[in-house]
């Protein structure tokens, strides 16, 4: 009998080696982060609820984490409390540097790249692809813990048009997907924001990707003089379109026929 790579890992190193070829340095993936990187430093309030035990997972033991350099603390609490340096008024409440020291499992990997805020090449092409972890109610399209794929491109140069560029080039090329569409969307880290939804034979329109071009609260207050293009996407939606399958949780099937059949690249 001859041996393969299960299909869901071989479609993950397809999309890793299509991202090096185009460019993009791949970025590390601590599972276990403080919240300053999964909330604060994008600009995400501490009383959002995405923050709450609901939506979110935390450690028990340790409990907290160290943060970064005192200069770049007090830059986002800037940021929270009155905008810091730009010309934003902040959220306008007192920011917590307690709140931003506990631990968590990365909720998305845009607190991959936000990491590497920190520490930039400019210009420069960065990805983070790594499993993630929020309390969810488990479907068809639905997991407590997934793989999230997100990048970040640093260029004065690029603009909104480059950045819906990227996501289509991902829904086509690297999903198979056949229609894609473009939806204003919202999140506290970017603006403008937009959704990628692309078409399912069996679902119809499903959300892939959001994206936008990240807030002066926080690319400004790190020092950041450039354009950030940011784009975070659930890559086992993806999975779902390229290899063919109904329900996320067969991502990780045991059916030994489906394992044997289902054609690799």
């Amino acid at each position: 009998v001859v041996g393969k790579p299960h299909p869901y890992v071989e479609f993950l190193n397809e999309a890793r080696e299509r991202l090096i070829a185009m460019g993009f340095e791949e970025l590390e993936t601590p599972t276990i982060i403080p919240e300053f990187f999964n909330f604060d430093i994008l600009f995400q309030p501490q009383n959002h609820p995405a923050r709450a035990w609901t939506e979110t997972f935390r450690l028990k033991k340790p409990e907290k984490g160290k943060l970064p350099d005192k200069k770049i603390v007090d830059a986002i609490r800037a940021a929270h409390e009155n905008g810091g340096i730009t010309k934003s008024k902040g959220w306008g409440y007192k920011w917590n540097e307690e709140i931003a020291k506990r631990l968590m499992p990365a909720a998305h990997t845009t607190a991959y790249t936000a990491m590497k805020l920190l520490d930039l090449k400019i210009p420069g092409k960065y990805f983070a692809m790594s499993r993630t972890y929020r309390p969810d109610v488990i479907d068809a399209t639905h997991s407590i813990e997934f793989v999230q794929l997100d990048g970040i491109v640093v260029d004065e140069s690029l603009s909104f048009r480059e950045l819906l560029g990227i996501l289509k080039q991902f829904a086509l090329e690297i999903a198979d997907a056949k229609k894609v569409k473009f939806y204003p969307d919202y999140y506290p880290f970017t603006e403008p924001s937009v959704q990628l939804s692309a078409k399912h034979p069996e679902f119809g329109w499903m959300e892939f990707a959001g994206a936008g071009i990240f807030r002066p609260e926080i690319t400004e207050n790190l020092g950041i003089k450039q354009r950030v293009l940011a784009w975070g996407m659930g890559i086992d939606r993806l999975a779902m379109f390229k290899l063919g399958i109904k329900d996320i949780r067969e991502l990780f099937s045991q059916n030994l026929e489906w394992l044997r059949n289902v054609a690799l690249r």
